[in-house]
């Protein structure tokens, strides 16, 4: 966007180009029943596959999603102001969000349908709140997010159980051969659920038009051919499956008939023009829905051809309602009289979607409302009866709000002005195009004079013209139309074949038709009428209202149940925790042991078989310890928890716990297991060096009461604790029923990942995975302490020593007295520091001992592969070399010890390790699968080298950046924090003395 700025919207509009061109070349493949597959081995063991197929539904969806999205890119690169704000973000998310829907449509796995299926949500979120300064629109994102991720949540159960219950994931497999039962019925009726979300049916229908907060290229695409119609597809996707259930036609018939009807008596109250097409676009979804989950052929047949039709007329409205909010600076249909005049190919584009949308002929919203009365026309019972006075009512409110789109938006000229204070908020809120106006905040130019017109440029005219002759377009040649669509609709196991046709003669459906038209043009004439009728109405609180009501009870009761539960005691926390981990797994363990039969027990651990010194406690056989040093270095561990848990100052609990922990690392080393006692020695050092950073800032004790009584309790939950832990430890593998996949580790170390560290290896080739997902955590995990830290933003620079400073701060030394003599620059920050806390042997050790801590950093780094090391453990001396700089100079020294920003240090680690997987498939190998290489290099001899190093570097660069921005927080940000109170204290204690001195 930067070098290209709006002409990179051309270029993005090569996406859904393309995949709209690789649509047209399969017509023929997939019209003869060869629809083109892909299969990806996703998650074997548990039957998983990214499985991919263009079927005629995914064929003619594609084509919607490919093509309206290519057209509303190029609108884009018109729409927005030059220099308006976030335009790069905007254009990745409409991309992103074309992919996913790309993605959803031909997905032939079950559960990567719902993969898609939320990921859609995530996209929507974000694009409905693009205007981030507006309060309207990150309220209309979280309410629509929350909507549709509820509904994907009874969607995610509803695909479990069919899944499980058909014994396949594969979504053609299901819907060729479906399952049945009580389980099935409630699996369709969560599918149902999420449909109803996503496409917003009566309940949940309130967030779309909320969601015309979002700018209008989003609302064309997303609100009128993509988002919206997931859940039309969904339901298009499983009706010749379960159409036939009872509660799959309750469901359908009620939701849609319900939205098709109210949809269009909302769109008659409003004088938003986006807001007409959204409740024109909730109604029309209710026909949608009506069509294609009804059950038969003819009705499925009508419902594609409209799917199609309503793609055309409904984004190429959106979009002129994006070229009228830009001429004018308003949607308010009252202020707009004239613009026809000044805009002729808008109004032409406006006028040809309209009379599709209303169902006029020769258009294809006509070919296929006439195939739907048809279709219910030919069915010649009761509910076919009542399904055509449903539509026609509907199609008559269709009508109306067409007309009155059509007549409030082009008008030649206005009857009267109307009041200021009856002008909606936000009627004008795209055209502004990011002037900074205030959330929910009437644009500047919404006063009551009529709107003045400009022209607007070629790319804001050309998209919607080009949709509306589409419309007119296909509608000419339905036969065409009824050969593309007919495969799917042969697909319903019942009914009879439907027809696409712009003439059927003198029937019962064309008096019908006649009659909707007529009906709803006296609705338009009497709008006025009309309007004081509704007024007078009582009508129920609507669903936003409810949902508003239900989210503030939600909240109300969140933060009643959080200030019962959360009494801001850590210690309360962690003992609930605790004791809950106690009672629960002990009592059940105890329960366990206590009913062993009598003279039995648990089997013996191999190693105690025949030894001597077995000790028989109940049901366990345990060898108390294999050397006599391991027995008092238990006895030290122990004796430092119970102190640490007696303990009032936090300094002497903070050293005490890292006594304990040293213990564990000496046990680790006498069972011979160097690595872990290196990590662990490592850890615990680091561990203390943050904790006493952070004391700096706590209270020296944890309380000012002695509180004896807690203290034996913290000791008595710890000893609780320690003990069911311990019966876990030793219960559960002599309990093992598998073999240990361990059992093969040193074997598939060698041979697979070149080394003989099983540990190291096992970290970076074995269990590689696990690797990648600890290694997010910790990035995670130090974003979120630093968020939780700086009190200001965080940016992007780096405390570097300015030459200047250390200049001032030596003449400060120079000039404060004997005591203070200017003293040694051992480190280059040295002197910033005040000098009562410099300490010239820490600096002289810190100058001799950095550089060889990393040496010996990158010695374990790469001789970790077969000796103890590897890039965690050498990613901790390296930070530890670091803290040292920071202890000795401050947070100056730290800039030049690391002149680089963690989060850089911290992605590139993440980007490496997860890199090395990539490149492995990119080899045609198994994600993060390693290659030993053989190399021979003159003067050095034969090199190994395995590839996994790379990832190891990558473990390494997660480490140090987790530390940097750890000295970064804990360290450097709380020094700049206490600066403001330690300068009022030395002032205040100089000002002491001052009059101290005057006084004598």
């Amino acid at each position: 966007m930067k070098s290209l700025g709006r002409r990179a919207f051309w270029v993005l509009a090569l996406g859904p180009a393309g995949a709209t061109i690789y649509a047209l070349s399969q017509t023929a493949a997939v019209l003869d029943g060869r629809p083109p597959a892909e299969h990806l081995p996703w998650i074997p063991a548990l039957g998983f596959a990214i499985d991919l197929r263009l079927d005629p539904l995914s064929w003619v969806m594609l084509l919607v999603v490919g093509a309206v999205g290519t057209l509303v890119l190029l609108y884009c690169s018109a729409y927005f102001a030059h220099d308006a704000r976030g335009l790069g973000r905007f254009g990745g998310y409409l991309v992103a969000f074309a992919g996913v829907m790309t993605g959803l449509v031909i997905a032939d796995d079950l559960i990567l349908l719902v993969v898609f299926w939320e990921l859609t949500s995530v996209f929507s979120y974000l694009l409905i709140g693009h205007y981030s300064h507006r309060t309207s629109s990150r309220r209309a994102a979280m309410q629509a997010l929350l909507v549709t991720t509820a509904g994907g949540l009874a969607m995610l159960v509803g695909v479990v159980v069919l899944g499980v219950t058909a014994g396949t994931w594969s979504l053609s497999e299901v819907i060729a051969d479906p399952p049945s039962g009580t389980a099935v019925t409630v699996a369709v009726v969560c599918l149902l659920a999420g449909a109803a979300t996503k496409s917003a049916l009566v309940p949940t229908h309130f967030w779309l038009p909320a969601a015309m907060a979002a700018p209008t290229p989003v609302s064309a695409y997303l609100h009128a051919a993509a988002m919206v119609k997931a859940g039309i597809y969904l339901i298009a996707r499983f009706a010749p499956a379960f159409s036939d259930l009872a509660a799959w036609r309750t469901v359908v018939l009620v939701l849609g008939s319900a939205t098709l009807l109210l949809g269009g008596y909302r769109a008659l109250r409003q004088h938003d023009l986006k807001l007409v097409l959204a409740f024109g676009t909730v109604s029309q979804l209710g026909l949608l829905t009506l069509l294609l989950g009804y059950g038969t052929r003819a009705t499925a047949l009508a419902g594609l051809a409209l799917l199609g039709a309503h793609a055309m007329f409904k984004a190429s409205l959106f979009l002129v309602v994006g070229v009228i909010d830009a001429a004018t600076g308003t949607r308010d249909l009252r202020r707009l009289a004239g613009v026809g005049r000044r805009l002729p190919v808008t109004a032409l584009a406006a006028t040809l979607a309209t009379a599709s949308m209303i169902g006029l002929p020769p258009f294809a919203g006509y070919v296929a409302k006439e195939a739907a009365l048809a279709a219910w026309s030919h069915d010649g019972d009761l509910l076919g009866k009542i399904m055509i006075c449903v539509v026609a009512v509907g199609s008559a409110l269709t009508v109306a709000y067409g007309l009155r789109f059509l007549w409030g938006a082009f008008k030649p000229r206005l009857r009267s002005l109307p009041d200021r204070e009856s002008l909606p908020k936000g009627a004008g809120g795209d055209a502004r195009k990011e002037t900074g106006a205030a959330p929910d905040e009437p644009p500047a130019t919404l006063d009551a004079a009529p709107a003045t017109v400009h022209p607007q440029p070629f790319w804001m005219v050309a998209p919607p013209l080009t949709l509306a002759l589409l419309g007119l377009a296909v509608a000419l040649v339905p036969q065409v139309g009824q050969k593309l669509l007919g495969p799917y609709a042969n697909t319903y196991p019942s009914g009879d074949p439907g027809h696409l046709t712009l003439w059927e003669g003198f029937t019962p459906v064309l008096a019908v038709t006649a009659a909707i038209l007529l009906l709803g043009a006296l609705a338009f004439w009497q709008r006025d009428r009309l309007e004081r009728v509704q007024d007078a109405l009582w009508f129920p609180d609507g669903a936003d209202v409810v949902y508003r009501r239900l989210m503030r009870k939600l909240d109300r009761l969140a933060a009643d149940v959080t200030a019962g539960t959360q009494r801001g005691s850590l210690p309360l926390y962690l003992g609930m925790i605790l004791v809950v981990l106690a009672v629960g797994p002990g009592f059940a363990l105890a329960a366990g042991l206590v009913g062993q039969p009598a003279g039995g027990g648990l089997p013996v651990a191999a190693g105690a078989v025949g030894r001597d010194g077995v000790l028989h406690l109940g049901p366990f056989a345990l060898v108390p310890w294999d050397r006599p040093a391991q027995l008092v270095i238990v006895l030290v561990v122990v004796v430092a928890a119970v102190l640490t848990a007696r303990a009032r100052r936090r300094l002497k609990a903070v050293f005490l716990a890292g006594v304990a922990g040293y213990g564990n690392a000496a046990l680790f080393l006498l069972h011979g297991a160097p690595d872990l006692a290196l990590t662990q020695v490592l850890c615990e050092t680091l561990t203390l060096v943050v904790m006493v950073l952070v004391l700096r800032r706590l209270p020296p004790y944890f309380s000012d009461r002695p509180l004896a009584a807690s203290r034996w309790v913290r000791l008595a939950i710890g000893v609780l604790t320690g003990l069911v832990v311990m019966l876990f430890v030793a219960a559960a593998p002599l309990v093992r029923v598998h073999l240990p996949v361990s059992v093969d580790f040193a074997e598939e170390a060698e041979a697979f990942g070149g080394g003989h560290n099983i540990v190291n290896v096992t970290l970076v080739d074995i269990r590689a995975w696990d690797t990648v997902g600890e290694i997010s955590v910790l990035l995670v995990a130090a974003t979120g302490v630093a968020s939780l830290v700086f009190l200001r933003q965080r940016s992007g620079d780096v405390l570097r020593m300015d030459p200047a400073d250390g200049d001032r701060s030596s003449e400060q030394a120079a000039t404060a007295g004997s005591r203070q003599v200017r003293q040694g620059t051992w480190l280059v920050a040295g002197p910033t520091l005040d000098p009562d806390q410099r300490s010239v042997l820490f600096e002289v050790l810190t100058r001799v001992l950095f550089y060889p801590m990393i040496l010996f950093a990158l010695f374990l780094l790469f001789s970790g592969h077969n000796a103890p090391g590897g890039g965690f453990a050498a990613g901790l001396v390296a930070g530890l070399a670091l803290a040292v700089r920071y202890l000795a100079g401050g947070r100056y020294e730290l800039g030049e010890a690391a002149p680089v920003h963690p989060g850089l240090v911290l992605g590139t680690g993440l980007f490496l390790s997860a890199g090395v997987g990539l490149v492995a498939l990119l080899a045609g190998q198994a994600a993060l699968e390693s290659t030993i290489l053989h190399l021979y290099v003159p003067v050095l001899g034969e090199i190994h080298l395995v590839t996994s190093l790379f990832f190891d570097i990558g473990v390494f660069l997660v480490v140090i950046g987790l530390v940097i921005d750890i000295l970064r927080t804990f360290g450097a940000e709380l020094d700049r924090q206490a600066e403001p109170f330690a300068q009022a204290v030395g002032s205040h204690g100089r000002a002491g003395r001052h009059a101290g001195g005057e006084r004598a």
